[in-house]
């Protein structure tokens, strides 16, 4: 299994039980967990039997500690994670939505260690050296000046090692302001389609195409939670023609009827046979995944990512249609658990790839 790299920022997360809402829980308990894209991302990863690295900043303190602590036990290597005497460790709150009520994050992270860290101070040489993959995403850049420079960085000198490049678009309005003189999405596609030139695989949902590099997919309302699917085979398209260097594009197909009934779904596109495949099918047309009884939808676009860059990277999985398949069915299991990390092993997965769907109980 290729070594994969994925730098960003892990958080606290913190949340009421059950669907309450932060004003109903508050004063009182919340239960807090870690959580983070690329964190979220190596996680899956380990536990669905790669070998992931994850790079990062936290502070010096006993909250970290154990933060490092669980990446360590879930089979991440946290060798590059930063412990720095400046800046916090970030959080977001998080309210889980329920019928028509949507789930809702607050953000917590400005002056977090990972915000306050340069390119400069990771070993970025060391880091590449034996590693075939890095994954980051549009979040990490969003942060501050200071992180785009690093993403930046990371990505440049990954393609200089000869490691494969992949980025999550993951359009996050409310962080984009570190640059006032810029609107959140005039600053995400400045520096985005920087980082894009250094980009192999892009991974995207189906509104960050349009957020960030204004290609958007035929009559699409994604508000509205109706998507016209055709459409992103030319999305994609278009995006390999304004950068060269991309190989494949995968976009998640997400259908809201409701905060806990979602049909899901995605594409993969290769620019190189100029061929998009779709999962899940049935008889071999499309079909998605009708997800009724949604646990926690936070954290499923980085199971999708985890996913599909896990069968990129493992050889009897890798080809166009079973590695989009693998990434679709792993992140509908994600939904099924409560938090950001996919817990799902790579057996639950493969079963649900051949239809094994029915919910029974396993003994």
């Amino acid at each position: 299994m290729n070594k994969i790299v994925t730098f960003g920022e892990i958080m606290g997360r913190l949340s009421p039980n059950g669907f309450q809402r932060l004003r109903q829980a508050l004063p009182g308990g919340l239960n807090m967990s870690f959580a983070g894209a690329e964190a979220n991302v190596a996680v899956s990863i380990a536990l669905l039997g790669g070998q992931a690295t994850f790079v990062s900043a936290l502070p010096d303190n006993a909250i970290s500690d154990a933060c490092i602590a669980t990446l360590k036990g879930l089979g991440v290597n946290t060798r590059y994670v930063l412990k720095k005497d400046a800046g916090r460790l970030g959080l977001y709150y998080t309210e889980t939505g329920a019928n028509q009520r949507p789930s809702r994050v607050i953000y917590d992270r400005a002056g977090s260690a990972l915000a306050l860290t340069a390119a400069e101070d990771y070993p970025w040489e060391d880091i590449f050296s034996d590693a075939n993959w890095l994954h980051i995403s549009g979040i990490t850049p969003a942060l501050s000046k200071l992180t785009a420079e690093a993403a930046l960085v990371a990505v440049r000198q990954a393609k200089r090692n000869g490691v494969a490049v992949s980025c999550d678009l993951n359009f996050r309005n409310k962080l984009w302001n570190w640059d006032p003189a810029k609107k959140p999405r005039q600053l995400a596609e400045s520096v985005m389609r920087e980082i894009l030139n250094y980009v192999d695989l892009v991974l995207a949902n189906e509104g960050d195409v349009s957020d960030v590099l204004g290609i958007s997919a035929g009559n699409t309302d994604v508000e509205k939670g109706r998507l016209d699917i055709q459409k992103y085979q030319q999305v994609a398209r278009e995006v390999v023609s304004q950068f060269s260097n991309v190989k494949k594009m995968a976009i998640t197909l997400r259908e809201s009827i409701s905060a806990n009934h979602n049909n899901w779904g995605a594409m993969l596109y290769d620019a190189k046979v100029d061929k998009p495949v779709y999962a899940p099918l049935n008889n071999g047309e499309y079909a998605p995944y009708q997800m009724k009884n949604i646990v926690d939808r936070v954290g499923g676009g980085d199971s999708f990512a985890a996913g599909l860059i896990f069968a990129l990277n493992t050889p009897e999985l890798s080809d166009q249609e079973t590695a989009i398949s693998f990434a679709v069915a792993s992140s509908c299991l994600a939904h099924s658990l409560p938090g950001d990390f996919n817990f799902s092993s790579r057996a639950e997965v493969e079963n649900l790839m051949r239809g094994q769907a029915s919910g029974r109980v396993v003994r």
